[in-house]
This record gives C-alpha cells, structure tokens and sequence, in this order.
C-alpha cells in the first residue's frame, strides 16, 4: 500500500510524528513518505495512487490547516482513505466524521494505525469508520526521517551573537503526568505519559547528527516526565557528542524541586529551558492548577542564572480571568528581571485557547463568559468582561505581527506593548530602562506557543 504522512505544521520542526510511524508502516511493507506542509506544497507530495493518507495533528494550527487541506488532498489522491491522528485528532472526531474522514486515532497512535493499515489492506470493501484514543504503550521504533525534507530547511538555533546552527528535533516522552486545566495534552492524557526507549531517542538523534544537526531541540510537554530517564538521555548524549547542545521544555515546579538537576543539566550542553510560566498572578495560576507561584517562577529564574542555563518563559497572557492590572504587572515584571529579550513578543499576545474537551471548562463560573463549541474556530469561543482586554489583546497581536514583519527587536515591540498596555488602563506610560532589561538568549528561529488561537496568517498556503 502507497501511504504519504502529512504534517500541516509543529512549530518549523522536523516531526517525530511522522518519522516514527513511517518506519513502522514501513516495517509493514508499505510504501511510505512524508509530506511537511511548512516546507513542502501538497501537489509535491500526493500522487493519484495514494491508498492512504494519514494527517498527523499534533497542534491546534496542524488541526485549522488540516481542516482547509482536506479537499485538496481529494482532489490530488481521490482513491485515498484518510485518516487524522495526533493529540487533537480525537477532540476534535465529531467534525472530521462529517468531514468524511475515514479514522480519527489520538493518544498513542501507532497501534491505529497499523491497525487501520491491515484493515484496508486486508478488505474488499470500505471498513467502517475508525475512531479511537489509544493510551497503551508502544513499542517505539527508530524513526525515519529519509523521505522528510533536510533538516536546514526547518526551524534553526539563533544564537545571541547572531549566528545560527541547524537544529534536530527529538521527543523522550508522550504524554504528560500533570493536570494543568488549560493545557491540550490532559483530556487525552489524564495524567499518564510514555517513554521513549534511550537506545531508540539516541539512534533518532545519531541519524539527525550525521545530517548536519548541531542542536537538538526536545519536543516533549515536560522532560521532566521522568527525570531519571531525562538525565539517562542528557549523559548520553553529551558522552556521545560534547559540543551539541540542546533545549527542552520543563515545568516551573520541576525546576525548583529539582534544583541539583537543573545544574547537571546545565554542565550537560543544554542551552536553554522554555517554561510554561502563563501568569505572575498566583490567583490565576492556582485556577489553571499550575502547580508554581509567582515565587517559584522567580526563585526558578535566580537557579537557571547561576546555573548558566537561559530561561524561555512562555504566558497565557489574556484568559477570561485576567484583569488589566494582571497584565501591567507581568509586564513590569518582565522589566524587572531583565525578561525582555528571553521573551518572544507573540507571548504578550497569546489569547486562551479552550479546545473541545478542556479542563478549563470545568472552572466553576466559566459557563459565563465561554461559549459553546464552534467547529469554524476549533474551540470555545469567549469574551472578556472587561471589552477593553479583548480589545487590547487584539491592538497587541496586529502590533507584534507588523513589528515582526519590519524587523523590530524585542526591546523595540516590548516598548509598542508597554505604551498600549498603560494606555488601555488610562495610566501615565511610566519609562523604562530597556538597557538594563537582559541580554539576548539563544532561541529557535521559530516561535514556540501552546493553548493559543491563532491567526489566519499562521495557516499555511499548501
């Protein structure tokens, strides 16, 4: 059987998610590739023979951009059987159904496939539609990446100095232990993650080193998950190739708890740490269950300092529950710590995504600002009570997008946010001392957000 993995998009970078099961289809005896949608057009891809299309959705984006690409991959491969899978493939199963997609598999997905695969191949007739979350445990194989376009085409590492490396991408883990309320990964997960075998992340990342990659960026919700197999990976990568280095993302409660860690980590090559911060209020954070305060975020940022090891914090800047004076204090904040370069500027946008199935909606009282699920957005809509957050949410977004596309620094569009921020309160715009507001940090050239509505400009012309 002919089958081509699309992946719509994940942040500009090289997907596990279709690396990995294209080795396992392939081990099938199928004919596989890989299409990625941020590089690649999918007339380059799809041919009229395909047997099978799988559509991996790993993000909210990946999900909008599926949604648009549907009739076109009919209209490229009209014999092919599709099928969505990835963490927002079964959230979001109603709609695919009446899209007439053929399997939605979400969760551990491997089995699904594979599953669906032998169905298709083993039948005379169209099997019936396949919908299913799998949380039982794979048995991870070493992915392929050799149909996948080269790694210098992906997302890169920006070092301070300006000068860039080719970055590789790897997951250790899937799945989160945590119940963060807003966070995508818990109505599939439930709290449960899987591990990845060493032996399997270190033969991915030998393959991704012999292309060039001299940076790994870590893709899992927490590698923390496990932090006992996370230093099992870290020693062995840094015992295998000392000069790469790397990132990954772990939570603010891991840092603190795990302070002798975070330094071996540090003496292990790895250059920088995104956090899911989301809030300096610790009201708001107790509401979403983040499991940190506003202490540990700063007591967390003092560590990862003395340890040589930059911080990247991440915000769920405008939520139902944050108040104008919420969002001038992370501000001030950001000013305070000397945040203002370690902090994209899409972050101070970033709008509460409420997907199908969120734990947010269980929040006592949510009922009346959020709205029911609409199809066209993916998600919740929901109004502030405050009109001029909703407003202001959206004067930061059209700014940081058309500083972006000038070439603003950081500096320069956190100055643009301070302005509008104290303007939308009727405050005096206090200065600020942006020479004294941090040094550049290293960071991938492509933003990293999670739980946010996009906008129509991040939806990719295929």
């Amino acid at each position: 059987m002919k089958i081509t993995l699309v992946n719509p998009y994940e942040l500009g970078r090289q997907p596990f998610g279709l690396a990995e099961p294209a080795a396992l289809l392939a081990r099938e005896g199928c004919s596989v590739s890989c299409c990625d949608l941020s590089i690649q057009k999918l007339d380059e891809c799809l041919a009229a023979d395909t047997g099978l299309v799988g559509i991996y959705v790993p993000m909210h984006t990946a999900t909008r951009i599926a949604v648009e690409a549907l009739p076109k991959i009919r209209q490229l491969s009209p014999r092919a059987r599709l099928c969505i899978y990835g963490l927002y493939a079964t959230m979001n199963v109603d709609l695919f159904r009446g899209l007439g997609v053929d399997a939605v598999i979400g969760g551990e997905f491997e089995s699904g496939l594979l599953e669906l695969v032998r169905r298709l191949r083993d039948s005379h007739q169209s099997p019936p539609f396949m919908a299913a979350t799998r949380l039982d445990k794979v048995p991870f194989i070493v992915p392929d990446r050799s149909t996948l376009p080269a790694l210098d085409k992906f997302a890169h590492l920006v070092l301070p100095d300006g000068t860039t490396r080719t970055a590789g991408f790897a997951e250790t883990t899937r799945g989160c232990r945590y119940h963060c309320k807003h966070c995508p990964v818990v109505p599939v997960y439930e709290g449960r993650f899987f591990v990845i075998p060493v032996d399997v992340v270190m033969a991915d990342i030998d393959g991704q080193v012999a292309a060039g990659a001299r940076h790994i960026s870590f893709g899992d919700p927490d590698f923390f998950n496990g932090p006992g197999h996370a230093l099992r990976i870290a020693r062995a990568l840094h015992a295998r190739y000392p000069d790469l280095t790397w990132d990954a993302t772990i939570k603010i409660e891991h840092i603190v708890r795990y302070p002798d860690e975070i330094r071996e980590l540090g003496r292990l090559g790895c250059l920088f740490i995104l956090s899911a911060v989301e809030s300096v209020d610790d009201a708001l954070l107790a509401l979403l269950d983040k499991g940190h305060s506003r202490a540990d975020f700063i007591t967390a940022l003092a560590l990862m300092r003395e340890v040589g090891i930059a911080l990247a914090p991440t915000f769920v800047a405008f939520t139902p529950w944050t108040r104008l004076e919420h969002y001038i204090a992370l501000l001030t904040d950001i000013v305070t710590l000397q945040l203002v370069e370690a902090v994209a500027p899409v972050q101070l946008s970033i709008r509460l995504l409420v997907p199908a199935g969120s734990h947010v909606l269980d929040i006592e009282g949510s009922d009346n600002f959020i709205g029911a699920f609409d199809p066209t957005i993916l998600g919740h809509p929901w109004q502030h009570p405050d009109p001029r957050m909703d407003r202001l949410q959206q004067d930061i977004q059209a700014r940081v997008q058309q500083a972006e596309a000038d070439g603003q620094s950081r500096a320069d569009i956190f100055t643009g946010i301070w302005h509008l921020a104290h303007t939308a309160a009727d405050m005096p715009v206090p200065p600020i001392d942006l020479h004294a507001a941090g040094a550049p940090v290293p960071r991938l050239s492509e933003n990293w957000y999670c739980c946010a509505e996009p906008t129509c400009e991040q939806l990719a012309s295929f």
